[in-house]
């Protein structure tokens, strides 16, 4: 049970990925500000804290880039001086870890989870479209930096996208970034849900067991949406309810859903790709996003 926290508002990335479930960010930068106050994080997590039992875990993630706010640092510090038993993950893209002031914040998290699609410009402008002045050797030279410096765990994750970065010479590059790297573990990721543009394909079991077998290291692990992710013990049958009756009576996102249920979207988003493979839900890109409604009979 992990207690998510939102260090920038939705959507402040440094990049704007064709894959992205979160939609099409809204702010396109690498500068680094207070978009969140620390002051301000630490008084809700002390709020949490005084009101809840204490989570298994404290993930920093969300629709943005954590490591864009400045005050990431102070924020973890806070944790570890209050809550030193609970281990913290930091979900990032990894683009700002060629940031030395970046890599230190993060010396205090116990697991770093960066992400890494692409490992030649071309493809890295295709698929995960940076902010300018972005450039993938800078951004696999940082992660590298990054582990020679941090002693957690490094879990890289790698999101494949069928027509984008599954050719072979794609994978070749990135096999060779991965050895420059040395995660602890490579995770193969594809599409869970739709992403911001329209025609995008998953990859299928078969393809990405290919690229593990292809890429032959043995810290490499595939981790696409689980099949029993309804057997879980975090997962409610009341929160399914919920949203299949809410949905019944008008579409939303969901951004929607998480809003009327009063919690966090990556709640609502445990459920949703469950929901489709029960054949219980069905979504509909309109302007303002996707939105998920009941299928007709």
């Amino acid at each position: 049970m992990s207690l998510g926290v939102d260090l920038v508002p939705r959507k402040v990335c440094s990049l704007n990925c064709v894959y992205c479930e979160a939609g099409n960010t809204t702010k396109l930068t690498t500068r680094r500000m207070d978009y969140i106050p620390a002051r301000k994080i630490t008084d809700e997590l002390i709020h949490y804290f005084k009101n809840n039992p204490a989570p298994d875990f404290i993930t920093f993630s969300g629709n943005g880039e954590p490591t864009l706010n400045a005050g990431i640092g102070e924020v973890i510090s806070h944790i570890k001086k209050n809550h030193p038993a609970i281990p913290i993950a930091v979900l990032t893209n990894g683009t700002l870890l060629s940031d030395s002031r970046v890599r230190k914040e993060l010396m205090m998290a116990d697991l770093v989870l960066p992400s890494l699609d692409a490992a030649t410009q071309k493809c890295f402008e295709k698929i995960n479209v940076p902010a300018d002045g972005l450039t993938v050797e800078k951004y696999i030279q940082g992660i590298a930096d990054f582990r020679k410096e941090f002693k957690g765990l490094i879990w890289l994750e790698v999101f494949i996208l069928p027509g984008y970065n599954d050719s072979e010479k794609e994978l070749l590059q990135l096999k060779k970034a991965f050895q420059k790297i040395h995660p602890d573990c490579i995770q193969l990721n594809t599409l869970d849900r739709p992403g911001r543009i329209s025609g995008l394909k998953a990859a299928s079991t078969q393809e990405l067991e290919k690229i593990k077998n292809y890429l032959r290291l043995n810290n490499t692990e595939i981790i696409a949406a689980p099949t029993s992710r309804q057997h879980l013990y975090s997962y409610r049958n009341e929160m399914e309810n919920a949203i299949l009756s809410t949905i019944a009576r008008r579409p939303c996102t969901a951004d929607d859903l998480a809003k009327i249920m009063g919690t966090h979207v990556n709640e609502i988003n445990k459920y949703m790709k469950t929901l489709e493979d029960k054949n219980k839900i069905e979504y509909v890109r309109e302007e303002r996003g996707i939105f998920y409604r009941v299928p007709e009979d």
